[in-house]
């Protein structure tokens, strides 16, 4: 009997796998690294695997000063101005308060009792600052699910503190969508009904009716693995993606419904090619090529596309979206394991190597 279930596994693992492994046509072979016939990324100008940064997504400089001021010195007024320059209605805040929130939370994981400090003490001298609050509510919300498991006491005892201090934020900044995005994900790991959550995505929408981020940290309340079904999710992000403003990424929402329910192993030789995948990645594309070039969400949707495009073996395509987001790998669908350099480097290499074979180089590919 145990050979018997040996011999399915391996049937299942090479029905996964196989196709990485070798094509028919295209001629893709794994190769030794070194081996004259392997491809190179660094032959396309891609960062070595060591060198990525898992923080964000893209480039924010003016953050990464900041970030590495405050991390030396532990003084949070740098962070403080940083906040208070940036606007409220766009994507940018969020971003940078998840960023802030996410360092400390790292700081105090690696250092127990004593990492973070400077997010305390900004609270501490600093209760009124409407950053400092922002930033904190996003901090408890990461500590809960980094450092507990859901559903448990300490997970919900964090989470309340958490819904607490988002009232705060959003008392100290009126108009601010961002305290009300970080209670979206406090909404999910409390199970808020379908009525409280519309509550709380009404007030989102009226702040910020455009706001890419808010779509995806809601998409995931109504997803099946968590308050919702597969078709509540597709539903949510095809009405998003329908009365998408011109130029806005919500078009491509879907492709991140679709992600959000990809089978755990899939032995469906054609489910990359099927309608309702092809649909989607179509719909971000078109995103991609309406969006402003300095939208800051373009990164999150060109590394979901990397994914897709390379499990479609759409090779040109997915190496056009590297040559953009190559260097920062703090993104779906990298950050979803526990070494996103390392993932987004297998699917890279994955491109590179599906190019390369059906005849492209480093002088063919467009920048």
């Amino acid at each position: 009997m145990e050979i018997l279930w040996f011999l399915i596994a391996l049937c299942m693992l090479a029905a996964v796998v196989g196709p990485f492994v070798l094509r028919r046509r295209g001629g893709i072979r794994l190769a030794a690294p070194g081996s004259p016939d392997a491809a190179d990324p660094d032959a396309y100008g891609f960062a070595r695997q060591e060198e990525l940064d898992i923080r964000l997504p893209g480039p924010d400089q003016d953050l990464l000063d900041v970030l590495d001021v405050v991390q030396r010195s532990q003084d949070w007024r740098a962070a403080s101005q940083l906040l208070a320059g940036t606007p409220k209605e766009g994507e940018v805040r969020w971003q940078r308060v998840q960023a802030f929130a996410g360092a400390a939370s790292l700081e105090l994981a690696q250092q127990p009792g004593v990492g973070g400090a400077w997010l305390r003490a900004w609270r501490a001298e600093a209760p009124k600052d409407a950053g400092g609050a922002a930033v904190h509510a996003e901090f408890l919300v990461q500590q809960a699910w980094r450092s507990s498991t859901a559903g448990t006491d300490d997970f919900r005892i964090i989470l309340e503190e958490a819904r607490t201090v988002c009232g705060e934020a959003a008392l100290l900044a009126p108009g601010d969508p961002v305290p009300y995005l970080t209670e979206l994900a406090v909404s999910r790991g409390l199970g808020y009904s379908h009525e409280e959550f519309d509550q709380l995505w009404a007030k989102v929408m009226d702040r910020a009716p455009a706001h890419m981020g808010a779509h995806i940290a809601a998409l995931h309340f109504w997803c099946e693995k968590w308050h919702g079904s597969r078709e509540e999710a597709d539903r949510f992000a095809t009405a998003a993606a329908a009365r998408a403003p011109q130029g806005s990424l919500l078009a491509a929402l879907p492709l991140f419904a679709v992600y959000e329910h990809l089978p755990e192993v899939n032995l469906v030789q054609g489910f990359y090619r099927s309608a309702v995948v092809t649909k989607a990645v179509e719909g971000a594309l078109f995103a991609v090529h309406a969006a402003r070039p300095d939208d800051p969400m373009l990164a999150h949707v060109r590394h979901l596309l990397v994914l897709f495009l390379v499990r479609m073996e759409r090779w040109p395509e997915a190496m056009a979206q590297l040559v953009h987001i190559d260097g920062h790998v703090g993104a779906l669908p990298w950050t979803q394991g526990p070494d996103p350099a390392a993932e987004y480097a297998v699917y890279r290499a994955l491109a590179v190597a599906g190019y390369e074979a059906n005849g492209g180089t480093p002088a063919t590919l467009p920048h």
